[in-house]
């Protein structure tokens, strides 16, 4: 049932319980109420939670008037298909009450788009781009909107579209913001924070009920590649502790940069899965690597890499993270659950990457830990910083992933933070 305390009409709890609907999720429990007393909004939950619903819900709610061809209410979200899903959420749940609504995603010219706003909106749901464009041409009018919503924030991140999401929200007086996202980082919060009023942020955690069994793991957010590299080297040249480790990247080029950046240092020691070329060592399976002595690093960029074939590996370090979740879930499995040999899976995240993260953790049923980044790390900043500030004063050479560590020995290194039980499954490898 639909709780009164959600202040939603009894002509909309109607259409909802013909959809389908019996109860509300908990996100909806926790910002209907909020949305309604017009307070702006950060919801941040992964997909399923009903995120989508609950905007849609909000704005039928306050649909009070017959449709006048005024556009009050902008959505923007990250391609044509979620525009698509958005309007089908609007058709399904709005049965009692007229509303037009207009769709605006890139196709060959905007005149058939810009004809319909000219026909009348209450609703527009768009891609930034798009409604950036348009907005632009004069054919979406902004000054009536009081209601501005961001779905799937940290896509339109992802795709680089902050830009236009910055400028249509500018470009509007005064109205409601509502952000819905899978997660928080520093990115998304960049481009939402200068049209935020004092956001109420509201948090849903949803994940399996059934708990799959991995080998332990930690997670580590950092800011670029260039901060994972120096990272990875940070760790690698403890070579009493890290004395065998499978590095998963992406692409064949991301594996031969780290390849040269470690074969510095490394010598011998590392080499590629089946690399391409003859300018690189390399082992046809990840066996071959396991039974060889002096290996200690096998980079890998092949998908099809299973769990089995990792069974006797200390670490396992996901540069990067795969496209599928389920890639990275049968690599962390515990096969081995029965065995003295423990396995460690450490994976480096991105903001862009962290969506991904949280969809795993879903699937598996349990919180990654996060791990404390050592005090010695170099973080990079960011390329586009540096190339806006250029410094011709004190010019100073920047730090080289894999050279700035071999002013201490190893030993001396605080290179991981875990807790005790973990910390001392570590030192119980170094002993063997």
């Amino acid at each position: 049932m639909w709780p009164d305390k959600l202040k939603l009409n009894k002509q909309l709890v109607l259409s909802i319980t013909e959809a389908g609907y019996s109860s509300p999720k908990e996100i909806q429990l926790k910002t209907l109420t909020r949305i309604i007393g017009g307070q702006d909004i950060i919801a941040v939950g992964l997909d399923g939670c009903g995120k989508t619903t609950t905007y849609v819900l909000a704005v039928l709610n306050r649909l009070k008037h017959t449709p006048d061809g005024v556009t009050h209410v902008l959505i923007l979200v990250p391609d044509k298909d979620h525009v698509l899903d958005v309007i089908s959420q609007f058709e399904l749940l709005n049965k009692n009450k007229p509303a037009l609504i207009v769709g605006l995603y890139p196709t060959p010219g905007t005149e058939s788009q810009m004809n319909a706003l000219a026909d009348g909106a209450d609703i527009v749901v768009a891609t930034p781009d798009r409604a950036r464009s348009i907005y632009l041409k004069l054919g979406l009018n902004l000054n009536k909107i009081d209601l501005f919503i961001v779905d799937d924030a940290e896509m339109i991140v992802k795709q680089g579209l902050q830009l236009p999401v910055a400028e249509l929200a500018n470009s509007i007086t005064k109205c409601q913001h509502l952000v819905f996202s899978s997660v928080m980082h520093d990115k998304l919060n960049k481009m939402i924070a200068p049209f935020m009023k004092m956001p109420a942020i509201i948090e849903v955690d949803e994940i399996a009920e059934i708990k799959i069994e991995t080998v332990p793991q930690v997670v580590y957010h950092l800011p670029n590649f260039g901060t994972k590299l120096n990272l990875l080297n940070l760790f690698l040249q403890d070579d009493e502790l890290f004395t065998k480790t499978v590095v998963f990247v992406n692409t064949r080029q991301t594996a031969e940069k780290i390849y040269k950046t470690l074969q510095n240092r490394e010598k011998n020691s590392v080499a590629i899965l089946n690399s391409v070329s003859i300018e690189f060592s390399d082992f046809k399976t990840a066996g071959d690597f396991v039974v060889d002595d002096e290996a200690r690093i096998l980079i890998v960029n092949d998908e099809n890499i299973k769990s089995k074939d990792l069974n006797n590996v200390p670490f396992l370090v996901h540069f990067e993270l795969p496209e599928s979740k389920e890639i990275f879930i049968d690599r962390i499995i515990n096969t081995k659950a029965d065995s003295n040999e423990e396995t460690l899976a450490i994976t480096f995240s991105t903001d862009l990457e962290l969506p991904l993260v949280k969809k795993i953790e879903q699937a598996i049923g349990q919180k990654i830990p996060a791990g404390e980044l050592p005090e010695d790390l170099i973080i990079e900043k960011e390329r586009k910083e540096t190339e806006e500030k250029p410094s011709l004063k004190n010019k100073t050479t920047a730090p080289v992933a894999g050279e700035a560590f071999h002013q201490k020995k190893a030993s001396n290194l605080k290179t991981h933070n875990y807790g005790a039980g973990l910390k001392a499954k570590m030192t119980n490898k170094k002993k063997h």
